[in-house]
C-alpha cells in the first residue's frame, strides 16, 4: 500500500452524524499514514467522499443518481481533490460487477440496505470487494424509531402496522423495503462472512428535540449524542442503526 503523509483529517461533524465520524476516524487512525482504497456504496454528493479524499485516501463513489454524482464531482474539485474521487454510475444491486473483487480496505455502505432489491446479495459484493482485514461501515433505517415515531405522532394503526410487518414496512407509500433491529442488520453482514465489531445508534436524540434545542447548545448535545449512541437502549431506538464490520 502507498505512504502518504499524513493530513489533517477535520470534516463537518454535527450530532447527526458524529457516531459514525468516530468509528471511521478510529479506522483511519490505525492505518495512519498509509492511503486507503475507500468505496462508498451510495454514497450520493460526497458527505463522506470528499473529507476521506481531504484526508489522503482514495476514494470510488457508486450511485445511481447522475445528478448526485456530478454534484459529488463539483463538490470533490470546488476541496481540491478531484484526483482522490472517482464517480462510478450504478446501482447497489449491480455491485458485484462495478468493483473488482478485494480491492477496498474500507467500504461505507450508508442508507443502501433498507433501498435494495436483495440486501444479501449487495452485503456478500461488498463482502468480496474488501481485502482481508478491510472494514465496512454499514448504516441502516432503524425499526424501533419508526414505530415509536409514528405512535408519538398519533398514527397507531401505521405503528401497529410497521410494528408486525416482518420487514418493517408502514403500510401505504413507504420509501424504504425494509427496517432493521440490530440483530438483523447484525446477522445480514455475518452470513457473509463479516465479524461485526461496534454497533452504535445514530441520531438517538437529536431527531426528538425541537430546533431551537439543537441550535441553542450544539456542543453539549454532541456530546450526549455520543454517549448515548454507544449505551443500550438507547442505542437500539435511534432513527439509523451503525454495524462496523471486518473481513477475517
Amino acid at each position: 500500500m502507498d505512504q502518504t503523509p499524513t493530513r489533517t483529517f477535520q470534516p463537518h461533524v454535527t450530532a447527526r452524524t458524529a457516531a459514525v465520524w468516530a468509528v471511521l476516524r478510529a479506522e483511519l487512525d490505525r492505518h495512519a499514514g498509509r492511503e486507503l482504497a475507500v468505496l462508498d456504496v451510495g454514497g450520493g454528493t460526497g458527505g463522506f467522499a470528499v473529507p476521506l479524499a481531504q484526508a489522503g485516501h482514495r476514494v470510488t463513489v457508486v450511485d445511481a443518481s447522475p445528478d448526485a454524482l456530478a454534484s459529488l464531482t463539483r463538490r470533490a474539485a470546488d476541496a481540491g481533490v478531484s484526483d482522490r474521487v472517482r464517480a462510478v454510475q450504478g446501482d447497489g444491486d449491480a455491485l458485484a460487477g462495478l468493483v473488482e473483487p478485494g480491492s477496498a480496505d474500507l467500504i461505507l455502505c450508508h442508507a443502501v440496505l433498507e433501498v435494495v432489491d436483495d440486501p444479501a446479495e449487495v452485503v456478500r459484493s461488498v463482502a468480496g470487494s474488501l481485502r482481508p482485514g478491510g472494514a465496512v461501515s454499514v448504516l441502516v433505517a432503524g425499526r424501533a424509531a419508526a414505530v415509536l415515531s409514528r405512535a408519538v405522532n398519533g398514527h397507531l394503526d401505521q405503528a401497529a402496522a410497521l410494528l408486525a410487518d416482518p420487514d418493517g414496512r408502514a403500510p401505504g407509500r413507504d420509501t424504504l423495503k425494509r427496517r432493521y433491529d440490530v440483530e438483523t442488520a447484525a446477522a445480514l453482514l455475518r452470513a457473509a462472512g463479516l465479524t461485526v465489531e461496534q454497533v452504535h445508534g445514530v441520531r438517538v436524540l437529536v431527531d426528538l428535540l425541537p430546533a431551537a434545542a439543537v441550535e441553542a447548545d450544539p456542543a453539549t448535545l454532541l456530546d450526549l449524542e455520543l454517549a448515548a449512541s454507544a449505551q443500550a437502549p438507547f442505542r437500539d431506538l435511534a432513527a439509523q442503526l451503525h454495524l462496523f464490520a471486518r473481513r477475517p
